[in-house]
């Protein structure tokens, strides 16, 4: 169910609009109406959101370092403002890790250019250049070194490597050298002094990468709290950006929405500050934000309608209509008692022993635990136990339940459509409502006339005794809908525009619904599907195990645990993604399902 909301109006005296805004901020309840040009031109604001997106980047990079993610956000200003310092210090130490590493590459290329010529001296060519003499380093391919440079040059190898000979010459100066090889030009240092560099670079990246490590491990807290801050202050500048300016500027107008429930508390405030305000209902055309109000199970299944779209404030929320069959569909298409239990039992364990649980949190563990008993009752229909059959075993009481639920392919698929007409036809139902709803009962005359058409005929067909298929009774039923589809079809139009949009509806009735029904086949398949390899993984780990005491049973368990690991990591992720599709596209469309809410996010101090 969406909360209901009230429009909130207010005219403040521009010297008194700062104090006003942070008492405001304090109550937690009002969310602030945005306007269209939104903070685009604001240059402060932009420096405030880059200063944000440094700051929640360094957090992560810190989170990445240690177990910082655990530390909590409590503290002041000032530890805030600390926060802040702390992204100079990282870029500081960042840009000397860029600079050493840089370095370091340099440092071993001329360590790779230097270890075929042996360790030597610079020092030791400079004496000979002084005496008169040259020295020059060459390389060149083993086959085309010619001996004779020996007697012409005084060549002398030093290495060869990879088919590669390393030589030099010691000439007098000025005299000509003809050698067809690639001369090399040396670092001006030895190898002993690279390597020293080397080992001197890498110790600054160690104590540069220790220096961040202490930095993430007693300053990831005063991060948070600057991100916290900082995020307090954008929302205080959106909140700025988006007030209008009256007489002259003396005055500022704010409009937001607050809940009904929270109008006398929101009233008494304004009251007290002697504030000239107005609360009044939204129009059709305002934009409310959505605030939803399920309760219980309903509330778990908030999260997947949010991952679509929120819906409108006129609209019905379809929340509570989908959680059931959501639960119905993830179970099919899961299928194994086995991975049921065992994933009831994981996220039970979970939340025992886990120390603190956020309340987003609690919810979606028990959303899980939900779907795991859905999946342990719909694989009683096969008896499905990590891809054994449970009806297999000659018990009492396992041959009493397979005769009560057990069902074979033929009727799983049969129960997958069944389904799915169930699904679309509720849907359509409450199509009729909020068209009701949202438009007056006119606009959903034509819907109506669908509803029960497909209902006679399913009536005609399961019990003739009551109404016989192509009977009277089902004719007249059949001309009443006829009529409520192809003349009012569009309330207020020509009879002609009415009869030409009833055929285009017909046209789409009768191309998309069948669709949608045999959409639901995957359902049955996935099921199917995941036993199939649940069983598969079973005559592999019997089949591969060793005629072995010790060793059968271990290559057993291993091939068994590592294969139902892996089907069960995929047919969970399809158990979600599928009945989701149903929902989204089938259920949602023929439900009139609109969408395109905006959440509601009261103005209030970021503390967590």
């Amino acid at each position: 169910m969406i909360t209901k909301m009230r429009k909130l109006t207010f005219l403040i005296y521009h010297k008194e609009y700062d104090s006003f805004l942070k008492d405001l901020r304090d109550l937690g309840v009002v969310h602030i109406a945005e306007k269209q040009q939104g903070a685009i031109d604001d240059a402060e604001l932009q420096e405030k959101i880059r200063l944000s997106t440094r700051l929640n980047n360094t957090l992560q990079q810190f989170e990445s370092l240690n177990n910082a993610a655990k530390i909590k956000p409590s503290g002041s200003k000032g530890i805030a403002e600390r926060g802040i310092k702390i992204l100079d210090e990282v870029d500081e130490l960042q840009n000397e890790k860029n600079r050493l590493s840089q370095q370091l590459q340099t440092y071993l290329k001329d360590k790779a250019a230097l270890e075929p010529w042996g360790d030597f001296t610079p020092e030791s060519i400079h004496q000979l250049h002084d005496a008169g003499m040259d020295v020059a380093f060459y390389v060149c391919q083993d086959r085309l070194y010619k001996p004779e440079w020996e007697d012409l040059y005084n060549a002398i190898v030093v290495s060869r490597l990879s088919s590669k000979v390393y030589f030099i010459t010691v000439t007098k100066r000025g005299d000509d050298v003809d050698i067809e090889a690639e001369q090399v030009k040396l670092p001006h240092y030895s190898l002993a002094q690279v390597n020293k560099l080397i080992a001197d670079t890498e110790q600054a990246i160690v104590d540069n990468q220790n220096k961040l490590n202490e930095l993430a491990s007693t300053e990831t807290a005063s991060l948070k709290v600057a991100i916290l801050s900082l995020q307090s202050d954008i929302n205080f500048s959106k909140v700025i950006l988006n007030t209008e300016h009256t007489v002259e500027e003396k005055l500022k107008l704010l409009q937001g929405w607050i809940p009904v429930n929270q109008e006398k508390d929101v009233t008494n405030f304004l009251e007290s500050k002697h504030i000239y305000f107005e609360i009044t209902d939204p129009t059709p055309d305002d934009d409310v934000p959505i605030k939803f109000k399920n309760k219980g199970i309903f509330a778990w299944f908030e999260p997947i309608c949010k991952l679509y779209m929120l819906p409108q404030y006129s609209e019905l929320d379809l929340t509570p209509f989908f959680a059931p069959f959501f639960m119905v569909f993830f179970g099919l298409c899961l299928g194994d008692i086995g991975y049921g239990l065992l994933l009831f039992l994981l996220v039970t364990g979970y939340r025992i022993f886990a120390k603190q649980l956020k309340p987003s949190m609690k919810s979606v563990l028990s959303l899980v635990q939900i779907l795991a008993v859905s999946t342990m009752v719909c694989g009683l229909l096969t008896g499905g136990f990590f891809g054994y059959s449970l009806y297999n075993l000659d018990w009492p009481i396992v041959k009493w339940l397979q005769s009560m639920v057990y069902l074979d392919n033929n009727q799983m698929f049969q129960l997958s459509l069944l389904l799915g007409v169930i699904q679309i036809l509720f849907g359509m139902i409450l199509k009729v409502i909020n068209q009701t709803i949202q438009f007056g009962f006119k606009y959903a005359v034509a819907t109506l006339g669908w509803v029960i058409l497909f209902i006679s005929i399913i009536v005609a067909m399961l019990l003739p005794s009551i109404m016989p298929f192509g009977g009277t009774v089902h004719l007249i039923v059949m001309g009443i809908a006829a009529l409520m589809i192809y003349l009012y079809n569009s309330p207020g139009k020509n009879i002609f525009v009415n009869i030409g949009l009833g055929l285009w509806d017909t046209y789409n009735m009768a191309t998309g619904l069948l669709g949608d029904i045999l959409s639901y086949v995957r359902l049955f398949a996935l099921g199917l599907s995941g036993g199939i390899l649940a069983s598969v993984f079973n005559s592999l780990a019997a089949g591969l195990s060793p005629d072995n005491v010790i060793l059968g049973p271990i290559v057993f368990i291993l091939i068994f645990v590592i294969g139902h690991a892996i089907n069960i990591f995929m047919n969970v992720l399809g158990a979600l993604v599928h009945p989701m599709r149903l929902t989204f596209v089938e259920f949602f469309k023929n439900a009139g399902y609109e969408g395109g809410g905006k959440e509601y996010q009261p103005f209030k101090e970021i503390k967590e």
